[in-house]
């Protein structure tokens, strides 16, 4: 028998958990209008899918496809009242912003997908293009057109609403942008309506149906079937255009980058802070996209000692919440940190000069300006000197340092001791003292790299 766990929570399966969170979105009433189109498109991509075969028309199943990406919207809406439903939680502490990114960039990549299966289906056409049957695609075209717009001009996407206005505009905008200038310069009132830019699911929206328009009519007079595939080109390289600068707005901000239009304002941030009262650096500055109009960043602030930490890290955020939403300061004090010196004779376990720096001591001054019992200048006005020595300047040890850095090897450089035993007996171990003096510093008690105990010479008498 296995073993028996009182009170233990049974663990949902992933389709029980997804069921639990539609019920807390259906939950909501604004998801019921959304519930209830996208019944309806599912019910118009139904009939739309069996009017593109009955026809076999390929740019009806291009517009279809317009239909279908109305349902990925739909489906984005339902993620967003999900988000704003669910608070961060341990595992997720920045929320679930990113997972409405995550939606409109599959949705758009999946909306460029069915674009390139159009256009290599139009290429197969090209070489036997075979006959269209028009019964039902001016039926279809009106029917997919006015579910498009009555789909995005009755529901407010938020995520679409954003990148459509943030992402840079299409190769479709800017052309209609063109002819709307000449058009409102003949027509001022249209201005209002045309410009700066419009919508641009509205925009293929239109030009796929005006697409769909003469298709019908060139083969209704002249049966000219392959316009049908040209027609389905134009819609996809109209999809193609007006999809991509989305799906690179919404990459870039799951690559966590930082927006370039707000570049400047958080530079302008970054000044103002270093220029508080008690801040004397402002360093390690990273700031990121979030989720769509939200900003994310952490900064170090290096203040100084006497200044108050609360105070200044209430001053910072408070500068610069107003750009960034989720930040994260952290403030350290100025501090003086001094290297580990070693003075004095130079202890039995330090076997290997190579691994030490040895730092000189600078020369002295004349006999008559200094003191006898420092090093210091005896002047009544100078300050107190800093280190202190139990002997006199003339005998100070050298200063000792390890050395982190790697030696390279393989350069020509001699790795023995004999460079240290010819420089201390040249008297170079300690500027201004002689051979024989310069046998007096710690060296003295180090005993030689082969583990003899000879002294590299003979202490003063």
């Amino acid at each position: 028998m296995g073993t028996i766990h009182l009170f233990r929570k049974p663990q949902r399966s992933f389709f029980g958990k997804l069921l639990q969170e539609f019920r807390l979105v259906a939950a909501d009433r604004r998801s019921w209008k959304i519930l209830l189109f996208g019944a309806i498109n599912l019910t118009c991509t139904g009939f739309l899918l069996m009017w593109c075969s009955s026809t076999n028309s390929i740019a009806l199943t291009a517009y279809t496809y317009l239909t279908i990406f109305d349902l990925f919207s739909l489906m984005t809406c339902l993620i967003s009242y999900w988000v704003m439903m669910r608070k961060p939680s341990p595992v997720y502490s920045f929320g679930f912003e990113r997972l409405e990114v995550l939606a409109v960039f599959a949705s758009t990549v999946l909306a460029q997908l069915g674009a390139l299966f159009i256009l290599k289906e139009s290429a197969e056409r090209f070489l036997e293009q075979p006959e269209i049957h028009t019964g039902r695609l001016l039926v279809g075209t009106f029917v997919a057109l006015s579910f498009n717009l009555f789909t995005m001009l009755s529901i407010r996407n938020k995520p679409f609403a954003y990148v459509s206005e943030a992402a840079s505009t299409s190769w479709l905008q800017e052309h209609v942008a063109d002819l709307s200038r000449s058009l409102c310069g003949i027509i001022p009132g249209l201005s209002s309506i045309f410009l700066p830019r419009m919508n641009p699911f509205v925009l293929i929206d239109l030009a796929g149906a005006f697409a769909l328009c003469i298709t019908y009519m060139l083969i209704e007079i002249n049966n000219f079937f392959a316009v049908d595939t040209a027609s389905a080109i134009a819609i996809a390289l109209m999809t193609f255009g007006t999809m991509y600068p989305m799906s690179v707005y919404s990459g870039k901000v799951l690559l966590q980058t930082t927006p370039p239009h707000v570049i400047g304002q958080l530079d302008k941030l970054i000044r103002e802070v270093s220029t508080l009262d008690g801040v004397l650096e402002v360093r390690n500055e990273h700031f990121w996209t979030l989720g769509f109009g939200s900003l994310a960043g952490s900064v170090h602030v290096r203040i100084r000692r006497d200044a108050n930490e609360q105070m200044v890290l209430a001053h910072v955020t408070n500068r610069l919440y107003t750009l960034v939403s989720t930040l994260t300061v952290q403030i350290f004090k100025d501090d003086w940190i001094r290297p580990a010196l070693l003075s004095g004779p130079v202890a039995a376990n330090v076997l290997n000069f190579s691994d030490h720096h040895i730092i000189p001591m600078p020369p002295l001054k004349g006999t008559d300006d200094s003191n006898p019992v420092t090093s210091t200048p005896a002047k009544p006005s100078s300050p107190p000197p800093e280190f202190s020595f139990n002997t006199p300047g003339k005998n100070v040890n050298p200063v000792i340092l390890l050395n982190t850095q790697t030696r390279p090897y393989g350069l020509g450089l001699s790795h023995g001791h004999t460079p240290y035993s010819s420089m201390l007996n040249q008297g170079l171990g300690v500027p201004g003292i002689g051979a024989t003096q310069g046998l007096r510093t710690g060296l003295t008690n180090m005993p030689s790299r082969y583990g003899t105990h000879n002294r590299i010479g003979q202490p003063r008498p």
